[in-house]
């Protein structure tokens, strides 16, 4: 509800997408790449296509999945109103199907022991609450696209107009929906 009117069907789309997108790569490779048995802490190398995941692995690829989709909504919202959608459909891609896998398999993957197995994980590395493998990752490409976007045009001129949101209760209802998921 915070982006203009004309761009709010825009954003929309994008965040189903970004599911769509998440959950296809995440089945595929994403949760093999993020839980697999891991080479040398750096990336999970067997179960894809959700291979030998039973009826609780199931549960937890779909938690996963959310997460992995969330991550990339962070990018959605960063840059709103400024990208293509083919463009941002890349980003997604990349994100959900790569950088988010790679980063939380450096996390949150374990051994059959629950030994931490990935690159940070081994080393220490607590994550409370997906802070950095969900938010950060998200915060960090959203940060490479709006460098790669650069400034908005007219926005920080000596005559400039303040983007007004189009729609004040459905922001609402995104924040009660936020805090009810959480």
């Amino acid at each position: 509800g915070m982006v203009r009117a004309k761009n709010s069907i825009n954003v929309a789309i994008k965040n189903l997408v970004d599911f769509c997108i998440s959950l296809l790569l995440f089945a595929l490779f994403g949760y093999a790449l993020m839980y697999g048995s891991s080479l040398s802490g750096w990336i999970g190398s067997d179960g894809f296509l959700l291979h030998g995941v039973g009826a609780a692995g199931l549960v937890h690829f779909f938690s996963q999945a959310v997460f992995c989709g969330t991550a990339t909504t962070i990018v959605s919202g960063a840059v709103a109103e400024r990208m293509s959608f083919v463009g941002y459909a890349c980003t997604a891609v990349l994100l959900s199907g790569l950088i988010y896998p790679v980063a939380g398999h450096w996390v949150w993957a374990t051994d059959v022991a629950g030994t931490p197995v990935g690159l940070l994980g081994a080393q220490g590395f607590i994550d409370f609450a997906g802070a950095t493998v969900v938010h950060s990752v998200g915060g960090w490409v959203a940060l490479a696209a709006l460098l790669v976007l650069g400034p908005r045009i007219g926005r920080f001129s000596p005559k400039r107009r303040p983007i007004e949101g189009h729609s004040l209760p459905t922001a609402a209802l995104g924040v009660f929906l936020l805090w009810f998921g959480w």
